[in-house]
């Protein structure tokens, strides 16, 4: 699905993980307006694991601040049990160590608040290719 990198199928499942529903819901809202139907959202990194368990997801946008587990430690324990899910860090946090540590983790992209459409397009676009 991402290896040819040519278009993207917006009929893919996205999980966009926040604890502040707002969020979430203003990522839905965001992704709905790209033209993506099946986006699920998870309140914390419990439930997106449960419901990854339960359905296929093919990219997972994460915000990294979370209590009690953050969206790096979920990053981090995808990889670790070989996940290779496309995953998009969302924060507020802009530091160069950030990024690294995100990209030491395994993360696909990055996305700094805030942001709006275009910078959510743009940051699908180079991890699925144009659409």
């Amino acid at each position: 699905m991402w290896g040819n990198r040519l278009s993207i199928d917006k009929n893919i499942n996205i999980l966009v993980v926040d604890d502040f529903v707002t969020m979430t819901q203003l990522m839905r809202y965001l992704l709905k307006s790209l033209g993506f139907r099946n986006v699920d959202e998870a309140q914390d990194v419990g439930t997106a694991l449960t419901k990854m368990s339960e359905k296929h997801y093919s990219l997972v946008i994460s915000d990294w601040n979370m209590e009690p587990v953050s969206g790096l430690d979920l990053l981090k324990q995808l990889r670790a049990q070989g996940n290779a899910i496309p995953f998009i860090m969302v924060t507020a946090e802009g530091k160069t160590e950030s990024v690294i540590e995100a990209k030491q983790a395994g993360v696909t992209n990055y996305i700094v608040k805030p942001y709006n459409a275009v910078t959510l397009k743009n940051k699908l676009v180079s991890v699925f290719g144009e659409f």
